[in-house]
């Protein structure tokens, strides 16, 4: 049976955000799949990496809980919205807590190499924006997803990662927002 965590990046609880995560986890639970959430404007951390790689700070116990559900899971979907052209910034301090050397991956003594200690494990971005999604790709270089995607799930070693984009939010009727909350119920079906 697989294992998914829905991570929620959004810092407001009455966010569009909420509705399409619990709109994968309705479809994810029609499948038969055990979900796990961790919703981070819940959680109780410093989200300020204060010494950078320099000096390690201690895990808060919701950072604790939080990775061991990570490690737990077969499938990340991470909600979030697209804003500045990139995510919010409770979600950037969680990633820059908790995604560190040594959890999330290794660097190899005396080479330009490392270790992806996430292998085995797939994810999905669904981020909701104010623009097109091609308009997000072709004029912006979809810095978010390059950044989640690119730089942090597949450096350790999460693939495939697959993406969705909700939008556009900003100017949306409530016929296109029940819309988006069925598709991503389906995908959540799918455990896409």
């Amino acid at each position: 049976m697989k294992k998914i965590v829905i991570i929620n990046g959004h810092p407001h609880k009455e966010s569009f955000n909420f509705g399409v995560a619990e709109a994968y986890k309705t479809g994810a639970a029609s499948s038969g799949t055990i979900i796990r959430e961790i919703t981070i404007a819940d959680l109780n951390f410093n989200p300020n990496l204060q010494f950078g790689y320099q000096k390690r700070m201690e895990l808060e116990p919701d950072l604790l809980k939080a990775w061991e559900i990570i490690r737990w899971a077969d499938h990340l979907v991470w909600i979030h919205p697209v804003w500045w052209g990139g995510f919010p910034a409770i979600m950037k301090g969680f990633i820059d807590r908790l995604f560190l050397p040594g959890l999330a991956y290794k660097y190899r003594e005396n080479s330009v190499w490392w270790d992806k200690l996430l292998k085995g494990k797939t994810a999905h971005i669904i981020t909701t924006i104010d623009q097109p999604g091609w308009y997000y790709q072709l004029f912006f270089g979809r810095p978010s997803v390059n950044q989640l995607k690119k730089s942090t799930l597949e450096f350790c070693g999460v693939k495939p990662v697959k993406v969705t984009y909700i939008g556009v939010v900003r100017n949306s009727t409530e016929k296109q927002r029940i819309q988006w909350l069925e598709k991503v119920k389906k995908l959540g079906q799918k455990q896409k």
